[in-house]
This record gives C-alpha cells, structure tokens and sequence, in this order.
C-alpha cells in the first residue's frame, strides 16, 4: 500500500490499522467487546508477545540503570561532570536518533530481522560498557545500547500490531507491552543499585548483555513480518534526521552549564537547521521514512504531542529523581531505587488493566488523562526538603504511576493506528522517537532547574531546584493534555 495514497487531507481508517481519532486502536466490534473481523490472534503471537516484552523490559532497564549508579560508575571511570552528563543521554541519543529510520527499515526488510539485529546489538554494547577501560569507550557503548534499543522498540511494536489484529487482543497486547515499559523503568534503576552494591557497577552490563542475549535466541520463534511492497530505505532522510536529533540533544545535554554558551548555542542551531532540512528533504524523496501526508492527520499528531510531553515532562523527570533522592534526603542507592518502583511499579500496574477503558474512553481522551494525573502526582511531590522524610512522595508517586500506566497502554495505541497498517513500525518508530527526544530533553531540562537554585547547603539548594522541577513538569503535563485533546478532536462535519 503507498503511504500517499493512504492518506489525503486526513488519514483515512486502515484495514487492520484502524485510524479513527477519539478511539484510534478500537473498532466498533471492540467497543462491542468482541474481536473485529478477523480477529484470530495470527500462529505466533504468543511466542512474540513475550519475546518483544522481554526485550523492551531490557531496553528500558539499560536505559534507566545510570539513575542509581551514577556516582559508582563516575567514581570507576574518573570522569568529569560532562562526561557524568552523557552517562545520563548517551543512551538517548542513540535511541532517539535511530528509533524512525529503524522503524523504516524494519516495516522495509523485516521486523523480526531488525529486532534480532538489535537484540545482537545490545549484547555486543552491553559487553563493551561493562568491559570499557575508559570512559570515551563506555560512552561509546551506552550510544551503541541506545541504537540497538532504537531497532528493538521501533520493530517490537510493529511485529505486536501483525500477530494482533484491532480489537481486544491487541488491546490486551498493548497493555502487556504497556506494562513492560513501566517494570523495565522500575527494575532498572534498582536492580543497577544491588549488583552495584555486590560485584560493582561493571556487573550490571554484564547482566544486561546476557538478557539482551537471551531476547536474540527467543528471536527464533517470532514469525517474520513485512510490508507488503517493499520500498526503498530513505538514508538521505535518515542521515539529515539523526544528526538533527544527536545535535539537538547534545545541546540540551549541555545545558547544565549554562544555556548561553557556544556549547549548546551551536549545535542547537546545527540541530535546528538539520531538522528544518529534514522536512524539506522529506517532500523531495520519492518514498519517505516519514510520510509528510502523516501531519494531516489527527491521529498522529496526538500521538506525537502526548509522546512528546511524556518524554519531557514524565520521563525526564523520573530519570533523576533516584539521584535527587539520594543526594536531598540522605537515601542510599538501593533504598532510593526502591522507593522510586511506587510510581514505576504502579504504571506497570496499571498498563495492564489499563484495557478496560478501550471501549469507554478514546486513545487521545486517555492520553490526555493520562498526562493530568502525571501532573497532579508530580505537582504533590513538592515540599521535598534536605534531610526530611520520603513519606509526603508516596502518595505523589502513586498518583504520577497510574498516569504513567494509562500514558504506556493508550500511546501504543495511537502508534500503531495512526498509519497504515503496512507502515506499523514506522508508527512506532515516529512515536518512540517522539518520546525519547522529549524524555533526552527533559532530563537535561530537569538537572538544569535542579542545578539552578540555591541554598545554605547544596542538598538544600537542590531540594529548591527539585520542587522549582516538580511544578514546572506538572505544568508541561497540563499544556501537553490540552494540545492531545486539540489535535485529536474530530473536525465538524466528520
């Protein structure tokens, strides 16, 4: 099926895809409680659900495990506060630079080949991390670690919506996956925490590379799935898009120590420019990684703002709120990660019964749901002050979790649904993107306002910057909801 084709002034519904914008992932036979037309699960899709778990769990845990072992690895490597920075976005870069183009590629040449090619990936980073005599060398492999979780997500998404026709077992699908967002961010950071506390931090590579190990050889029982015509790889696209994005983040990343200097001032405008150039080259080519006929619909642009605004406002926040817990109240490693699984392990949670308001909510309402109670549980973490207690959080995360859950469960839906059904990863792949830019940018965002306040004490004076950090993601929440809801409301006379 050609993309332009599929798509005119909107983004028609898709056989298999279903693209309709207050519900996008339900059929009217899924509001009915029954399966589509159709609606056998394909031979498989079991064994996939799994596999693609398994493998997201482990993304998401190399990509959080930085949050409690910064010090020990910083400490291990003798790095400096920069190279301490891009412990923190290394791995985002990577992902966030490579998640469209290996979406493409996967919906191209294969989504199960892309997602082993990815799992292998992962080893291969995992290994040179943990064996890493330097830190230019762990660096490198924590970049590596992000592109081959950019192969990983964009196609494990893609090979769920083929084994799972619309309706309520992709519903359930996308819950489960949902839900492995959530326990890899929850697991990450604790379990970083005790094999640092055991064997050191080089130990919790090790264990990540025999994981990722593991996903590659559950690789062999998922069918293989593609487009239907196969087209070409747009590498001028994904050149121009990748270094645009490794610029912008690189500036952001920066930002740490002031947002004025050539540092940041530079590659910010390199990366804006290379994005402008993105779009431009985008119109130009004959078959697009990222169709330019997409921003007309509805769909996808609530997709891509409530991505967007979760990377910003939820994930970056989450990302170094282990590190503030232990540098304002005295927390160790462990015990901060152990604290932090109330809002990750409530989002898990709550991705998989997340599911029950397929048939009573739309995919853009719950996303937008979703972002208002992260903003109202992050709004009640304030009043975080140095050597205090970590009850007044509790109840904060708990209310940040469930957004969270039902954020992971209704943004797998609109991914997968806002673009033809041939075109799945691709969907993925522009949604996690989406989402990790956001998520490399709020991290970089919040050790910014963190670093800015001050006070008689530094825990004092990041306890200011933190609450300065609570408000202001709450608020990014709020305006990210009203933006979903604007862009994913039905037209008059549709």
């Amino acid at each position: 099926m050609d993309v332009q084709a599929a798509h005119s002034a909107e983004v028609p519904p898709v056989p298999g895809a279903g693209a309709g914008v207050e519900d996008t992932a339900a059929s009217g036979a899924e509001r009915a409680g029954t399966d589509a037309a159709g609606a056998e699960r394909a031979p498989g899709a079991v064994a996939t659900l799994l596999t693609v778990g398994l493998g997201t769990l482990v993304t998401l845990m190399a990509f959080t495990a930085p949050a409690s072992t910064l010090a020990a690895t910083a400490g291990g490597l003798h790095a400096g506060p920069v190279a301490q920075t891009w412990m923190f976005t290394g791995t985002p870069v990577g992902l966030a630079a490579l998640l469209l183009t290996a979406g493409s590629a996967a919906d191209a040449r294969g989504r199960r080949r892309v997602f082993g090619a990815g799992a292998v990936l992962l080893v291969l980073a995992s290994v040179l991390s943990a064996a890493a005599p330097d830190t230019a060398l762990f660096l490198t492999g924590r970049i590596l670690q992000g592109a081959a979780s950019a192969a990983v997500l964009a196609s494990g998404l893609g090979l769920i919506a083929q084994t799972h026709p619309a309706g309520p077992h992709r519903v359930r699908a996308l819950g489960f996956f949902g839900a492995t967002l959530g326990a890899g961010i929850a697991l990450g950071p604790a379990y970083a925490a005790l094999l640092t506390q055991v064997w050191g931090w080089r130990s919790l590579y090790w264990g990540l590379a025999v994981l990722a190990a593991v996903t590659a050889v559950a690789t062999r029982s998922v069918p293989e799935s593609r487009a239907e015509r196969a087209r070409g790889l747009d590498l001028s696209g994904a050149l121009v898009l990748g270094a645009g994005i490794a610029c912008l983040v690189a500036a952001f990343g920066e930002g740490r120590g002031g947002w004025t200097r050539a540092a940041v001032l530079v590659p910010l405008a390199a990366g804006s420019a290379l994005l402008a150039l993105f779009g431009a080259v985008e119109r130009r080519v004959g078959e697009p990684m990222l169709d330019p006929a997409l921003w007309r619909s509805r769909a996808f642009l609530a997709a891509g703002a409530g991505a967007f605004s979760t990377g910003l406002a939820v994930v970056g926040l989450f990302s170094y709120l282990p590190t503030e817990l232990e540098l304002v109240l005295g927390m160790s490693p462990l015990a901060a990660s152990l604290l932090f699984i109330v809002w990750a392990g409530v989002s898990a949670v709550t991705a998989l019964f997340a599911r029950h308001l397929a048939g009573r909510i739309g995919a853009a309402a719950q996303v937008a749901l979703g972002l208002l109670l992260s903003g109202a549980g992050q709004a009640a973490l304030y009043g975080l002050r140095a050597g205090g207690s970590y009850g007044h959080l509790v109840p904060g995360l708990a209310v940040a979790g469930i957004g969270g859950g039902v954020l992971n469960a209704a943004l797998a839906r609109l991914a997968v649904s806002s673009v033809p059904a041939d075109r799945s990863a691709m969907g993925s792949g522009a949604n996690n993107t989406a989402r990790y830019v956001g998520s490399a940018l709020g991290l970089a965002l919040t050790v910014s306002v963190a670093s800015a306040a001050h006070g008689r004490t530094p825990a004092a004076a990041l306890a200011a910057g933190a609450n300065r950090g609570f408000l202001v993601s709450a608020a990014i929440c709020a305006a990210g909801a009203a933006v979903v809801l604007l862009a994913g409301r039905e037209r008059p006379g549709r």
